[in-house]
């Protein structure tokens, strides 16, 4: 990929935003979603006259701060940005010694990769997936991918890129984005100039990108541009993912979720019955002479992880207890398909803890009816949720027969963030240490107290009773102090990893690079033979041998460059830009003498930042983006990206026209699709109009309507819509309406603004409706139900996240809302 924050971190921090020249959001409204953050935007408009771009499809709080706004379609991002890089390459836009050296545009793509009618070689329809054999390149004698560093070739990735991209002009733009072409262009010439060295853009996306069915390949989309202008590794460049709550970063970084194990290392799979099949597909040998390829490491993050879940049971001699870990079936267990086995009757169980599934995720009728096929629905929160009282009737709001429901529902109450100790990991990868305010109230206990209680009980029932497979339950490490009630300095510390015998030098023969029991400093110490362990590799050196380092607050800066080293600790290493190399160019001088980050002194890299290479790796030898094969970042894919190696326009599954590269084709070709779902998708003759989801300065999520000064801010549901939709459809201002969908209906009060505008798509009149998502039916806010009533039961192709911001619904005046 071409560095790809899929769903994942911002390359650089939110203090790096005040060093750029341009900031574009797209697919994110950082001003309301993000106020804090915000402020580096408007700094770097104080202090350097930074421009701000805005491309959305509504005029948001963000856009009112702008220096440039464009309107654009919902679903459409991928068309708009491939004809940004379109028109860079055809007005040669190009950081061209960066582009050659620092990308794969000079590597040679086998001869059977093409594409036609919107789709890749290798489709199989009634698979819905692609044979991705041809996706590679050509592997020379030497077991090397070939290359022509001249990029004449016509099958290297640079000539590749301009043929497909070549379809995307500013009249295909327009016609398929509804943004006017003059406004387009502009843009374009706005960040034409950041190809400049002396001249950085900065990118900001948040879940406008991430929830589509292509939403990967969105975030593809602008990487890749950002790669052509030379602004990965800069300081006031990079992909900036806005994270949505405050830890959800940290979520990621530990494995939350169905197919990871904690620092991005990977479940396996029934493909992989045993460690060597593992770890055959994981060493990603380089692809170039004298690359580094980082993921060699692989085996020594995933042993010293396997000794830090089984300890001394975790041998050599038994592949590390490899037979403990799962095998996925399936690519993931995602949320989508666990909700889809629950309705299908296959789940008994389910665990719900900080989450809140019946407001966060799509088709509410769907997720209603399998809660109401569970045994038992345990939530641990902090809070009264929906999804922990699905069962009641509210009417409108909830139009249930508590009678018909046999779920048991058990709530434990938990304490929230405020009442913790502990860190949280924000989007720019920065752990910062906090500790707990107030005492909890009540029964509220602290949510690894009742998942320890819970573990020891289930532990003495395996003890006393037996199992199938007791064996990873029974050996589980667990040597905390209080077994009932580990601390997060306990955790934290088992993150960072230690030795659990003594760890020879290599450089220094006879010596000891770390003695037993002592904290490594970092994952650069971790071995493969059995003598580290370490939770999760990516924090490793939050909390050494020199303390808690995410608890620092130093906040010096020196020269005020914004990178801030001693305040807390980013992963990996305490670096603060990731690809941090690629800001100077092949001698190691900075691209831009005045922005320096890290420079070549003729002994040692040196600078602002912690290089993210060898501190004596001689400039010429390794290239900046070690942890790809290849060295390089990649405008190619080689089968990594479900959907294409290229990103390539697809309509969202319900769209009000249809794919004008493929009319047959309806959204992402292999995304993630149940049978009964697709049943449910809608058209365009029957619901008009499109949809999007958001969030609102005055409530966070569904936490605030439990809060009476933020009800009272925003107290009531309502959707937004133009002045010339609710003329169409007879809505006066402030008006109740009726908003309907294939799946569900929904009432609201009627916010009539000039924020939103029609738009002209393929020669159809195109209106949007925005609909915010912080109201249910508990808390001290009025009832009303947000967008996930209407919202499609549909996910990424590569990583499952829903198809929240794209769907078709219809809007009529209404008079108050049924009751039961």
């Amino acid at each position: 990929m071409a560095p790809t924050f899929g769903r994942g971190a911002m390359s650089n921090a939110w203090t790096d935003i005040k060093s750029t020249d341009l900031v574009i959001v797209m697919g994110g409204n950082a001003a309301e979603a993000h106020p804090c953050g915000f402020k580096w935007v408007t700094e770097a408009k104080a202090s350097r006259g930074a421009k701000l771009i805005v491309v959305d499809p509504r005029y948001t709080r963000t856009a009112s701060v702008s220096d440039y706004y464009a309107p654009i379609r919902p679903g459409s991002d991928i068309a708009f940005l491939m004809g940004v890089i379109r028109w860079c390459i055809a007005n040669d836009k190009v950081q061209w010694e960066y582009v050659t050296n620092f990308t794969n545009a000079a590597l040679l793509v086998k001869e059977g990769f093409g594409w036609s009618d919107g789709l890749f070689t290798g489709y199989d329809e009634e698979k819905r997936d692609y044979d991705k054999a041809d996706w590679d390149y050509q592997i020379g004698e030497d077991g090397f991918a070939r290359v022509d560093m001249t990029l004449q070739d016509p099958r290297c990735v640079w000539n590749l890129l301009k043929t497909h991209v070549d379809v995307y002009t500013p009249e295909f733009v327009e016609n398929v984005c509804g943004t006017p072409k003059d406004r387009f262009l502009q843009i374009c010439e706005m960040i034409g100039e950041c190809s400049a060295p002396d001249k950085v853009m900065t990118s900001m996306y948040a879940l406008g990108w991430t929830q589509h069915s292509k939403g990967a390949q969105n975030i593809r989309g602008m990487a890749m541009l950002q790669l052509i202008l030379g602004n990965i590794g800069m300081r006031g460049g990079g992909m900036n993912a806005l994270r949505g709550h405050s830890n959800i970063q940290g979520l990621t970084d530990l494995g939350l979720m169905s197919n990871l194990i904690p620092g991005y290392l990977s479940i396996p799979t029934e493909k992989e019955p045993d460690w060597q099949t593992y770890m055959s597909s994981r060493e990603f040998k380089p692809l170039r002479p004298g690359q580094t390829s980082y993921w060699q490491n692989y085996s020594k993050f995933m042993v010293s992880f396997m000794k830090a879940m089984w300890g001394d049971a975790a041998t050599e001699e038994n592949d590390w207890a490899y037979h403990y870990l799962p095998k996925l079936d399936v690519p993931t267990y995602d949320i989508l398909r666990m909700f889809e086995l629950m309705k299908q009757g296959q789940v008994n169980l389910y665990f719900c803890q900080g989450f809140n599934p019946l407001m966060a995720f799509p088709n509410r009728a769907k997720l209603t009816e399998a809660l109401s096929k569970l045994k038992l629905l345990v939530v641990m929160d902090p809070l009264e949720t929906e999804t922990a009282h699905f069962w009641e009737n509210h009417g409108a709001y909830n139009d249930v027969d508590p009678a018909a429901i046999q779920t048991e529902v058990l709530e434990l109450p938990s304490t929230c963030f405020a009442e913790d100790e502990g860190a949280l990991v924000n989007s720019g990868r920065w752990l910062q240490w906090h500790w707990p305010g107030p005492t909890p109230p009540g029964e509220a206990k602290h949510d690894t107290w009742i998942m320890a209680n819970l573990f020891q009980k289930v532990r003495k029932l395996y003890q006393e009773e037996g199992g199938v497979f007791p064996d990873p339950i029974l050996n589980l490490t667990w040597d905390y102090q209080d077994p009932l009630d580990p601390s997060s300095a306990e955790l934290a510390r088992e993150m960072n990893g230690r030795a659990l015998r003594d760890v020879a030098d290599p450089a220094n023969e006879g010596a000891t690079l770390v003695a037993a029991g002592k904290q490594v400093k970092n994952f650069t110490q971790l071995q493969d033979d059995g003598s580290t362990m370490c939770a999760c590799w990516i924090f490793s050196g939050c909390w050494n041998e020199d303390g808690n380092n995410m608890a620092r607050r130093d906040n010096s800066d020196p020269d005020d460059v914004g990178m801030f080293l001693n305040w807390s600790f980013a992963w990996p290493l305490n670096r603060r830009i990731l690809y941090n190399r690629a800001s100077a160019d092949l001698q190691g001088r900075p691209w831009d003498p005045d922005r320096k980050l890290i420079e070549w002194t003729g002994e040692k890299w040196e600078g602002y930042d912690v290089p993210d290479i060898g501190v004596t790796s001689k400039p010429g030898e390794v290239m900046p983006f070690i942890m790809n094969q290849e060295g390089t970042s990649r405008l190619f894919t080689r089968g990594m990206m479900r959907d294409g190696p290229f990103p390539t326009h697809m309509e969202p599954f319900e769209a009000p026209i249809a794919n004008v590269l493929n009319p047959k084709m309806r959204g992402n070709p292999v995304s993630r699709v149940f049978v009964d779902d697709a049943e449910q998708f809608a058209t365009s003759e029957e619901f008009p109009l499109v949809a999007t989801s958001y969030r609102l300065t005055e409530h966070f999520h569904y936490w605030t309507k439990h809060n009476k000064v933020n009800a009272s801010l925003q107290p009531e549901f309502f959707v937004e819509i133009s002045e010339e939709l609710a003329a169409e459809r007879g809505i006066t201002r402030g008006g109740r309406v009726r908003v309907w969908g294939k799946r569900g209906e929904v009432w609201a009060k009627a916010v009539v603004t000039k924020r939103i505008k029609p738009m002209q798509c393929d020669g159809k009149t195109v209106h949007v409706v925005g609909i915010p998502l912080h109201w249910g039916f508990k808390g001290a806010a009025k009832k009303g139900w947000g967008p996930n009533t209407l919202t499609p039961f549909v996910g990424d192709a590569n990583v499952e996240t829903p198809e929240f911001k794209a769907f078709l619904v219809n809007i009529e005046p209404a008079a108050e809302e049924p009751v039961a």
